[in-house]
């Protein structure tokens, strides 16, 4: 295998990010609550994952923006449309996993 540049790492991880973004784009049936269980991170984590990024290198993005960058649209837009009531299942297993977030 041939060595890997710094910008060919640079492009595959951001490959990887927009397939990441794309697919949970298209998967508006899973829930936030469901891959903070499983995953331990949600479409949010992503959005200020991302936001941070930008931030620490001089580049403000607003928490609204930087959401429509994950959600593909602006997050209110995204709730009534696709998000549902949580069960009280979930809620019990996000609240004993991640009591802090």
């Amino acid at each position: 295998m041939a060595p890997m540049s710094d910008q060919q790492r640079l492009e595959f991880e951001a490959a990887a990010f927009r397939r990441l973004r794309d697919h949970l784009r298209e998967r508006t049936d899973v829930q936030n609550i469901d891959l903070m269980n499983l995953a331990g991170f949600c479409r949010n984590c992503l959005s200020n994952w991302y936001r941070e990024a930008a931030e620490t290198n001089g580049v403000e993005i607003g928490k609204d923006e930087a959401r429509e960058i994950v959600y593909g649209m602006p997050y209110e837009e995204w709730r009534a449309k696709h998000q549902r009531e949580a069960s009280k299942e979930s809620q019990a297993a996000f609240s004993a996993s991640r009591p802090d977030h």
